[in-house]
């Protein structure tokens, strides 16, 4: 399913050029345009999905596939070791701005905790 009004959607369907790092059958991986660290790619699923509140149980493997992606991308760029961080926001209160859902990977500096 795509939605054609979704920015991300357009970029899946190559409507808006960007710099890919990953391509499979099921997702893409995108160097993000605003980075917060110097690692920061956005792995996101070909099918739209608004927010991980709208995965259904027949998504399951889909979502373990965007994380196993995004692990791998951490490795090849050497921050499996010294560490990295994952995230998934969700709605706008947590900060997400497409509802495509999409995986941040960041990587390359030190993070703090509590994130925000």
């Amino acid at each position: 399913m795509t939605d054609h009004s979704c920015l991300f959607c357009k970029m899946v369907a190559r409507t808006i050029p960007v710099k890919r790092v990953h391509e499979d059958d099921r997702c893409i991986a995108i160097e993000d345009i605003n980075p917060q660290a110097p690692t920061h790619v956005l792995v996101m699923p070909r099918t739209h999905i608004a927010t991980l509140n709208d995965l259904a149980a027949a998504d399951e493997a889909l979502a373990g596939h965007l994380l196993r992606v995004g692990a791998e991308i951490a490795r090849g760029r050497g921050h499996a070791d010294a560490g990295w961080r994952a995230t998934f926001n969700v709605n706008r209160g947590a900060g997400q701005t497409v509802f495509h859902i999409h995986l941040h990977v960041l990587g390359g500096r030190p993070f703090s905790w509590p994130p925000g």
